[in-house]
């Protein structure tokens, strides 16, 4: 042991902590990292051969161009159903309010026959009195079949409309108003819920 002046304390350490020989293991081993530890100073810091990934940007790009890709698929597929279920409510409605077309459309001369009896003239008492029966039963038909939608055209005086009638004939205008209107109606039209089912046929003055 030597005095206070001396470097080397009584327990063989120096004065500033570390033992004797650590400098020299240092200096002697290259290979002993600064702190000792057995590693190169690169391999305790962390750094390394650089791992090469593709830049956030371009992921966030490509994330982004399935995401519109994804949504637009969405978009058309959306649009397309909903246009179907337009379509298929408008086909019902349309297949609901002309259901009885055909049957209606058969039953239109029968009113016919029946309107042409309640107008025929007759004198005899018995002939007033069926008339009235046909024409008390006529109103009740038309009733019936106009709570089913079936409309009678109104012709009287009107433009003619080649979209609801029918021209079977022209002649002079009885006066000069009337020309291009209705003059005569040789058989009804009719509409059912709004849709024509039978163009009246009618005389058009010129």
């Amino acid at each position: 042991m030597k005095d206070k002046k001396g470097n080397i304390s009584d327990n063989g350490k120096q004065q500033n902590g570390n033992p004797p020989y650590a400098a020299e293991a240092a200096s002697d081993n290259p290979g002993l990292g600064s702190a000792g530890t057995g590693l190169p100073d690169e391999t305790v810091s962390g750094s390394g051969p650089e791992i090469k990934e593709p830049a956030a940007e371009e992921r966030l790009a490509e994330k982004t161009k399935q995401f519109d890709e994804i949504n637009d698929k969405y978009l058309r597929l959306y649009a397309e159903f909903e246009n179907f279920k337009k379509r298929t409510a408008k086909e019902r409605i349309e297949l609901i309010l002309s259901a009885g077309e055909g049957i209606i459309r058969s039953i239109l001369p029968v009113i016919d026959d029946m309107e042409r009896a309640v107008n025929t003239g007759t004198d005899s008492e018995e002939g007033r009195a069926m008339q009235e029966g046909i024409r008390l039963i006529l109103a009740k038909f038309k009733n019936i079949l106009a709570a089913h939608g079936l409309q009678a055209m109104d012709t009287d005086d009107r433009i003619f409309n080649p979209d609801m009638h029918d021209a079977i004939s022209h002649i002079p205008a009885p006066a000069p108003e009337q020309k291009g209107k209705i003059i005569d109606v040789t058989e009804k039209g009719y509409l059912l819920n709004g849709k024509v089912i039978r163009y009246a046929k009618v005389v058009v003055g010129s």
